[in-house]
């Protein structure tokens, strides 16, 4: 059985442990929810669920309000998901982090991910990160421009510059156009 501390984002003097065995075969796990403080004792509570039945995050009934957009920062990066055949279709927000409106935008379209998770995956670029090459090949020339991309080609683009709720209302509208879900 192995054991794992994790810290208490709030709290740094408090941590909690989460013993466990193998995914594969089945067992109840606990937490320990413990303190720095010598004077208080430490607080256990066991699960008896398996691993295998332990629900994943896009099953819940009460997804995530966000999710982070996956930074692309290489062209490798960036050539391998093109390339590969089994991907799902991919939101692009290309980006800089000098631009207002990208920066206004982003959490919006972090909101728009989790709505849209796992059926499509949300990636970023940030312009100044990233060869003139990658981004001359995506053909980008104004930020913050959001591209979705299928079958390893660019179908659309929305290219930003307006309020975020508008540009969003029109992201929405283009993959509802160009995927099929």
């Amino acid at each position: 059985m192995s054991q794992k501390l994790v810290r208490v984002h709030h709290h740094p003097s408090s941590y909690f442990s989460i013993p466990f065995s193998s995914p594969s075969s089945p067992s109840s796990f606990f937490l320990t929810f413990s303190s720095s403080s010598s004077s208080s004792s430490p607080i256990s509570i066991r699960f008896r669920t398996p691993f295998s039945s332990i629900t994943p995050l896009h099953q819940l009934h009460n997804p995530p309000l966000s999710i982070n957009l996956i930074p692309i920062s290489t062209d490798s990066h960036f050539d391998q998901l093109l390339t590969h055949t089994q991907h799902p279709p991919f939101i692009i927000l290309w980006m800089a982090n000098w631009c207002r409106n990208c920066i206004y935008l982003k959490p919006k379209l972090e909101k728009l991910a989790a709505e849209y998770y796992p059926r499509l995956q949300f990636y970023s670029v940030d312009v100044n990160a990233v060869s003139h090459k990658l981004v001359a090949c995506a053909g980008v020339t104004k930020m913050p421009t959001i591209q979705l991309w299928k079958d390893g080609r660019k179908q659309a683009e929305v290219i930003g510059g307006r309020k975020a709720h508008w540009v969003i209302s029109e992201v929405q509208e283009m993959i509802e156009n160009e995927c099929t879900m």
